[in-house]
């Protein structure tokens, strides 16, 4: 039989065998022409919705489920991760003192459209210690410098730290990043370690690795060892909650504060437990006293609306020009005191002083409800003729500027407080 006859007969059987194949599968046809019935399921229920980031109960998840950052095995990653390994307690530790801040945290990194990482950055800068004081002078969670901080406009001054403020703080921190981010040309690790050894630094390394013909990566830099350290600690923390090697306890993924409007200079109350507030607004430098700040004061969520009624029991403070006094040899608090026209207990409670003991090179806060004026004494001036022309007394000239007698000497400088109006 010729090829092509043979051919022809081979496809018309298979054919016919995919015919009678589907034919089995048929429904089956009655004999009056009818359909055999066929039996209705109800559509699929639908799967229940995987959780996204913000539906998730636990904020360590809502970041594990953003990582970007890509797994690294470099040697100096894979050095920390067996450290934390080795150091299971420590994430107790890190869970425990994040708690208040690391929904705040989060919330802020996703809305500026940043890396989820950086919201691990206080675990490397300040083991989420808001107090955190370094020998450089850094300070908070993000640890800023006096200098960064004030370029991004942070508060500082003798009442309050808002590098220690977990709202200031947070928003100079992530202006600085996005600006180091911009800076470096889009690299984050280049920017991560500008933010830890200044951007010069980091500037210097790649334009030295460039000039060389080397890398110009972070790991192929030639940095500073704690910088050289740093950009791995956070791959690493990053990995170990990617990889779920490790048990991060687990932080509410809901706010833990609200803020509370705050007008108005204030003491507060002694009957309030405000340990928790304390936690809250690490900014604020003389606790219990709430003075210069950034006009609110964070309160816990759980116990917002307790707080808003207490509100209406603190202390305002009178209005006041504070000033410091540094402690020399030879003063007390009552010649201070006396000095400066307010009482003992006064200093102690704006001072949080225990006791009368003070050191030289000390600096004290002291509140003066008057205003201090520096008078140099012309020819003819005596102090009873000072006294009557300003309203006070010989006795308050002499106290005020620690004399004994009378006399007076041409072009010297008296302090003399006026009572405010």
């Amino acid at each position: 039989m010729p090829v092509r006859i043979f051919l022809l007969l081979l496809t018309l059987i298979l054919l016919s065998g995919c015919q009678s194949t589907r034919s089995e599968h048929a429904p089956e046809e009655h004999q009056n022409g009818h359909s055999t019935p066929v039996a209705h399921f109800e559509p699929d229920r639908p799967l229940p919705a995987l959780p996204t980031p913000h539906t998730s109960d636990d904020v360590w998840q809502r970041i594990r489920m953003q990582l970007s950052f890509a797994s690294s095995t470099h040697p100096r990653v894979l050095k920390r991760v067996n450290w934390y390994l080795q150091h299971p307690k420590y994430m107790h530790t890190i869970s425990d003192r994040a708690r208040p801040y690391l929904y705040y945290l989060v919330n802020e990194v996703e809305r500026r459209g940043l890396p989820i990482e950086l919201a691990l950055m206080p675990l490397i800068e300040s083991d989420f210690n808001a107090q955190a004081y370094s020998e450089k002078h850094a300070s908070g969670l993000w640890q800023l410098t006096p200098l960064i901080a004030k370029h991004y406009g942070v508060t500082i001054n003798p009442w309050f730290d808002g590098r220690q403020d977990l709202l200031q703080s947070t928003q100079a921190a992530l202006d600085f990043l996005v600006y180091l981010h911009k800076r470096f040309d889009g690299d984050w690790y280049h920017a991560i370690a500008a933010y830890n050894t200044g951007e010069g630094r980091v500037a210097t390394a790649i334009a030295r690795n460039r000039k060389a013909g080397k890398p110009t990566d972070f790991f192929s830099l030639s940095l500073p060892k704690q910088t050289r350290h740093y950009v791995p600690k956070l791959l690493a923390a990053a990995t170990l909650l990617k990889q779920q090697r490790m048990h991060f306890p687990a932080i509410d993924n809901q706010p833990a504060f609200t803020q509370l409007a705050l007008d108005k200079a204030v003491i507060l109350p002694d009957q309030h437990d405000w340990a928790e507030l304390e936690v809250l607004n690490p900014g604020f430098r003389r606790f219990p006293v709430l003075l210069n700040g950034p006009g609110h004061v964070l309160v816990p969520m759980a116990r917002a609306q307790e707080w808003q009624l207490a509100a209406n029991e603190f202390q305002a403070l009178p209005d006041s020009r504070w000033q410091q006094v540094v402690v020399r040899r030879g003063d007390s608090l009552s010649r201070i005191a006396g000095q400066h026209n307010v009482s003992v207990s006064e200093l102690r409670q704006f001072n949080q002083l225990n006791s009368d003991m003070i050191r030289i090179g000390q600096t004290l806060l002291l509140p003066s409800r008057e205003e201090k004026l520096d008078y140099v004494v012309k020819r003819g001036d005596s102090l009873w003729r000072i006294a009557k022309q300003f309203g006070v007394t010989v006795k308050d000239l002499k106290r005020w500027n620690q004399r004994d007698n009378n006399r007076l000497r041409l072009g010297e400088t008296l302090a003399i407080h006026l009572s405010a109006p």
